[in-house]
């Protein structure tokens, strides 16, 4: 820009260059408005809250510990639910993403930093192999069948299957494009495609697509459970309920959490999702409706075993271990 001289007019009609303020807030998410089904976080009292600095986020559980993954800091952290301890911080792939895994004696680590997917021992916490495998999309997800591993690994629509007795990919099978959630259950691997709507299943002996089914806008979390395939969809915060053997979609249910982030599992018999400003809904898949749901702060991932409600505070640097039992 040229200078100005004292005798030059001052220029017209030049707005000041706006301040940057603080991040303005998300929307609020809707929840349900089934009365008598809302509550608030304050009222949860944890059993146990595990400090992980940085952003505990995914999660996967075992017989004798819960996982969950901290990108900033590399690691996954290993917490102890006999002792309610965190029993071990593991330097994994640069910036751990797209979900974890539990099977063959491991646990499996998508890195989106590395492009690779890391093999962590259960007994000795230690990483045995790295796999050149790259995480198609960070909100993904990995898979562990009794056959094999199985993560998304290209947006051209690629799910490799990752031999456990070689750490290597054997064989690739063609879904959807853009795809990106991904678990086993119910006798196959199943994977969401967000921009096309769709569940995938694959049958993890033959490498074959055998279901492709329509489901809620924007689906990209998954789990498995009742007989069921359930998506969480970021489109309309509904989650989709599929017949795992006829591939037909049965129910699409009101949660109302739409938008970006969010996660859902099964447990205790029932389906559990969480997101950003309400961070636990409970899905009865008895009667296909939220029956429990819980407002307030938290949240971002969730898991249920050991008696107990697993969640990631993510913006809390913590981990929340709610008991069931407690749940009111």
């Amino acid at each position: 820009m040229a200078a100005l001289r004292a005798q030059d007019p001052p220029p017209a009609a030049v707005a000041p260059t706006p301040k940057k303020g603080p991040r303005q807030p998300r929307p609020p998410k809707p929840g349900v408005s089934t009365p008598g089904v809302k509550r608030e976080m304050t009222t949860i009292t944890p059993e146990a809250v595990f400090p992980v600095e940085g952003t505990p986020d995914w999660q996967v559980i075992t017989d004798e510990a819960v996982w969950v993954s901290n990108a900033p800091k590399n690691t996954i952290h290993r917490l102890d639910p006999k002792t309610n301890k965190v029993e071990a911080a593991i330097t994994v792939g640069r910036r751990p993403c797209s979900g974890l895994a539990a099977g063959f004696g491991s646990i499996w680590v998508p890195s989106c930093g590395d492009k690779t997917v890391s093999r962590v021992d259960i007994k000795t916490n230690e990483v045995t192999a790295t796999i050149a495998a790259t995480p198609s999309q960070s909100e993904g997800g990995i898979a562990a069948s009794p056959e094999a591993v199985w993560i998304v690994t290209d947006a051209k629509g690629v799910l490799s299957r990752i031999d456990p007795a070689t750490n290597k990919i054997t064989a690739e099978v063609e879904v959807p494009s853009n795809s990106a959630g991904a678990t086993y259950g119910e006798g196959a691997v199943w994977i969401t495609t967000p921009d096309k709507n769709l569940l995938t299943g694959v049958d993890t002996k033959t490498n074959r697509v055998i279901h492709t089914v329509e489901v809620g806008p924007q689906p990209r979390f998954v789990t498995t459970g009742a007989g069921s395939v359930w998506t969480l969809n970021q489109g309309d915060g509904t989650v989709s309920r599929v017949d795992a053997k006829t591939g037909k979609l049965v129910a699409n249910i009101e949660v109302g959490i739409p938008g970006t982030g969010g996660e859902l599992a099964f447990g205790n018999g029932h389906v559990w999702a969480t997101a950003f400003q309400i961070p636990i809904s409970e899905i009865d898949p008895a009667v296909n409706q939220v029956v429990r749901q819980w407002t307030g702060a938290g949240g971002d991932s969730i898991r249920v075993g050991h008696g107990s409600v697993w969640l990631s505070n993510l913006r809390g640097q913590n981990l929340w271990r709610i008991a069931l039992s407690s749940l009111k």
